[in-house]
C-alpha cells in the first residue's frame, strides 16, 4: 500500500502563506487523483483540492483563487500552494490516494492561522 507523507505545515499569520508537501512512496500515475483534504477541531474532514491524473484541478469553493494544487510526477509529490489564510483554514491537512473509491491517507498535517 502506498505510504504519503505531508510536511510544510505550522503557524502563520492571517493573510500569510504556506506551502504543504506530499511524498507517496510510489508512482503517483497508479493512482486517479491526487488530493488534499482537511479537517478541523468538531468538523467533518472535506475537500480543499484534488488533481487527477490528467492533471485536471478541483477547489472547493472556500479556497478558490487561494490555493493551488500541483503534481510532480517525476518526484511522485503533490503540493498545495495557500495563500490570503485566514482562521478558517486551520485544520489538520491530509494528503490521499484515490484509486476508483478507495482512498489512502496520509497521517495529517497541522496548519494553524493565528497572530
Amino acid at each position: 500500500q502506498v505510504q504519503l507523507v505531508e510536511s510544510g505545515g505550522g503557524l502563520v499569520q492571517p493573510g500569510g502563506s504556506l506551502t504543504l508537501s506530499c511524498a507517496a512512496s510510489e508512482n503517483i500515475f497508479n493512482f486517479n487523483a491526487m488530493g488534499w483534504y482537511r479537517q478541523a477541531p468538531g468538523k467533518p474532514r472535506e475537500m480543499v483540492a484534488t488533481i487527477n491524473v490528467g492533471g485536471v484541478t478541483d477547489y472547493a469553493d472556500s479556497v478558490k483563487g487561494r490555493f493551488t494544487i500541483s503534481r510532480d510526477n517525476a518526484m511522485n509529490t503533490v503540493a498545495l500552494q495557500m495563500s490570503s489564510l485566514g482562521p478558517d483554514d486551520t485544520a489538520i491537512y491530509y494528503c490521499s490516494a484515490r484509486i476508483l473509491r478507495r482512498f489512502t491517507w496520509g497521517p495529517g498535517t497541522q496548519v494553524t492561522v493565528a497572530s
